[in-house]
């Protein structure tokens, strides 16, 4: 038991913690995919901290490691899979599972190209610029040594971790291939075809195409049957980021936005976001299990081969990582406690607050949005009194009009964490040049009332304005 002056340091530091927190339970705490975790997850996951199994042998966490497997093959059905071909593990979110996703494709699809196990030997010499063009089997052409030259293909707006992925692959940031996106963000499927018979003409091989379910700024979906239409035909790996966007699963209303999901190779989903568990709550499934085969590990103090003959079994050879909370604990909790109905009328509420909010944003004379909302996030912008009045007027804003758009809006932001007002989002829209800054409410509190986002809103006009009048 603690004594009384471990209590007082305690107390002290939780709450100089909370003190210097930012609460996503506040209403006005709406910037990023940062939910205020259910009550329920936060009392599984201090009963893991307690008990402290280590997911990396059997021998550490006999129950956990059930647990995880059971709950996996859930996720998988969920997701459109055979829970009977289909594997997975719990990850720290969706750069770890983007990570897996294409460290599976790279040693899968160039593995199969250069006839090589890659993770082995590592990632071949590449061959020199315009290539003779490969065979559709990715066999290497006869008498060439060099691989040719390994492609990923993301939209513009996907996750940064996919460049962050490709350089840790040792495929190099510049190997993604970024695909135009329309104005939702959504990527451009006939910029992805023409991408795709690019590398083609060029002899570069296609090593994964990366479809978003979810994307950060906005909830964009990508055309997820056609992606996997394009990249089947071109002998590319299909990995969805749905880390977002997954939450839709629990909504009959939402769900429909992921039609095609159970064609990806490889799926990541994130429970700390549209889940709401305490990070982290990640999750990495591929639709057939062979598939992992590259990441086997064994290490004879944690997972002898004798051992799992005997029905011990082990995640080891599932994860990156060795050491491992049992984050699924919480997830499995969370859905007994509410099942799938429960957490999507949460979907829901947090969906229906989104599209209020681009209603207000709509209907203000001071506000401009950028598009409606697809799952709880959207993007705008404060229009100061020239860009307002050049709006009004149906005239096109200058480009000094937008530069000073862009500075207003990025500072009244920080007026707002300044005075202690509101955590309120910003980002940039893809493109050049000036006018691409917008902010950003991510509604993940389904408890926040349209009232409460409606005076969020308003802050920001204020603060917007208080900006302009300290620039005259």
């Amino acid at each position: 038991m603690l004594g009384v002056g471990e209590w007082s340091v305690l107390a002290r530091l939780t709450a100089l913690l909370a003190e210097g927190s930012a609460d996503p339970a506040d209403p006005a705490c709406a910037a990023h995919l940062h939910c205020p975790p259910l009550a329920v997850a936060v009392a599984a996951d201090l009963a893991v901290s307690a008990l402290n199994p280590s997911q990396d042998s059997w021998d550490q966490a006999p129950a956990a490691t059930a647990l995880e497997t059971l709950l996996l093959k859930e996720l998988a059905r969920l997701v459109g899979y055979d829970p009977g071909l289909a594997a997975g593990v719990l990850t720290s979110g969706g750069t770890e599972s983007n990570l897996m996703g294409l460290m599976l494709a790279r040693d899968r699809i160039l593995g199969a190209a250069t006839g090589r196990q890659v993770e082995m030997t590592g990632v071949p010499d590449l061959a020199p610029g315009h290539a003779p063009a490969r065979a559709p089997s990715h066999a290497p052409a006869p008498g060439h040594d060099r691989a040719p030259r390994p492609r990923i293909l993301a939209s513009a707006a996907a996750h940064f971790s996919v460049q962050r992925a490709a350089a840790l692959l040792g495929l190099g940031e510049d190997a993604v291939l970024p695909i135009p996106v329309d104005r939702q963000l959504r990527m451009d499927t006939d910029a992805l075809a023409a991408a795709l018979d690019g590398c083609a003409r060029r002899g570069e091989l296609p090593v994964a195409v990366v479809a978003t379910a979810g994307t950060t700024d906005t909830g964009a979906v990508d055309p997820l049957r056609a992606c996997a239409a394009l990249a089947a035909a071109h002998g590319a790996w299909l990995h969805v980021d749905a880390a977002y966007g997954g939450g839709a699963l629990l909504s009959d209303r939402l769900a429909p936005l992921l039609d095609g999901l159970a064609l990806a190779d490889s799926v990541s989903l994130d429970w700390h976001k549209l889940g709401w568990q305490p990070a982290a709550a990640g999750v990495f499934l591929v639709r057939r299990s062979e598939t992992y085969a590259s990441l086997a590990r064994r290490a004879v103090y944690l997972n002898p081969a004798d051992d799992e003959e005997a029905g011990y079994p082990s995640l080891l050879g599932l994860s990156l990582r060795t050491t491992r909370r049992a984050d699924a604990f919480k997830i499995a909790v969370t859905l007994r406690t509410l099942g799938r109905e429960g957490l999507g009328r949460l979907v829901d509420a947090c969906h229906d607050l989104a599209v209020a909010g681009a209603r207000t944003v709509r209907d203000h004379p001071r506000l401009d949005l950028h598009a409606e909302p697809v799952l709880t996030a959207f993007l705008f912008r404060y229009l100061p009194s020239n860009a307002a009045n050049a709006a009004n007027a149906a005239n096109a804003a200058n480009a000094a009009d937008e530069t000073e758009a862009d500075a207003i809006n990025a500072s009244l932001r920080r007026r707002l964490l300044r005075e202690g007002r509101a955590v309120v989002g910003r980002t940039e829209l893809p493109g050049e040049g000036p006018g691409r800054v917008r902010l950003k409410l991510t509604l993940l509190n389904p408890h926040t009332t349209p009232a409460q986002v409606d005076r969020l809103l308003h802050a920001v006009v204020a603060a917007g304005r208080a900006e302009e009048d300290a620039r005259r």
